[in-house]
């Protein structure tokens, strides 16, 4: 490996990969598709930069920031790694945004689990798209 190698791997995870969700229980795709980028991306790198500063400017006088906004800030990290998306709603696409990506981030623990899992993993970033 050289130089040039490792700095395209990183431009190239900033286009992301497609993870699809499974059942926590039966490991069964379920159809709801994320396009996330990777964990050597610059746009990981700009969520974790982002992170900090929100921690910070949400301390309060003695330095300390609630287990509720760490929390808030964490999701909004991850959700910031999301690209695009292929998800329904009642048999309709939900358009993607932030914001709704924050609200399936949030529906339950083996989403977020599921995705920062695959957001970590340098593994499934190898390769051509």
């Amino acid at each position: 490996m050289q130089l040039n190698d490792i700095l395209a791997d990183a431009q190239d995870q900033d286009r992301g990969r497609e993870f699809e969700l499974t059942d926590p229980v039966t490991g069964k795709p379920t159809g709801l598709k994320l396009r996330i980028a990777g964990p050597d991306s610059a746009t990981q790198n700009r969520a974790r930069l982002q992170l900090s500063d929100d921690l910070a400017d949400s301390a309060d006088q003695d330095g300390r920031v609630s287990a509720e906004v760490r929390e808030r800030l964490r999701i909004k990290c991850l959700a910031a790694c999301v690209l695009g998306w292929e998800i329904e709603e009642d048999g309709q696409p939900v358009p993607f945004s932030q914001a709704n990506v924050i609200r399936l981030l949030n529906a339950v623990s083996w989403v977020q689990a599921q995705v920062d899992d695959f957001a970590s993993n340098r593994a499934a970033f190898r390769g051509a798209v």
